[in-house]
């Protein structure tokens, strides 16, 4: 195994789901109430929007982006770390999914308590 500094976004991924399967489905549940939120509540979010790395329609682009991946895949993504690492965590998606995993444990979100701890050593 590489180190740590090494693996991508895609391989930690692979790692967390193979580590602690059993917490996906919940953290797949929340991925699909945040991109619901995000789409929703477009002109909330755009109107408080204050990133300077990117604009609120590419961040809008992510959560479609991610919605159709959750349907296509709805059961891989549980059962498989590769789907779930290969769809849901390369390239700009990645970052959509990265922000919800984080925004998941910092708001107390998952039930299996080694879970946050291995998401603040994976993607922080």
């Amino acid at each position: 195994m590489q180190p740590l500094y090494l693996l991508t976004s895609v391989q930690k991924a692979r790692l967390l789901h193979t580590l602690l399967s059993h917490e996906i489905p919940e953290f797949l549940g929340y991925l699909k109430e945040l991109t619901e939120t995000v789409l929703n509540e477009k002109e909330r979010i755009a109107a408080e929007w204050k990133d300077k790395l990117f604009n609120v329609e590419f961040w809008f682009g992510l959560a479609d982006d991610v919605q159709r991946i959750m349907a296509k895949y709805a059961k891989d993504l549980c059962k498989s770390a590769a789907v779930f690492a290969d769809q849901l965590f390369d390239g700009y998606t990645g970052i959509f999914t990265a922000y919800a995993l984080t925004q998941y444990v910092a708001n107390g979100r998952n039930s299996e308590p080694k879970f946050k701890p291995a998401v603040e050593l994976l993607f922080t």
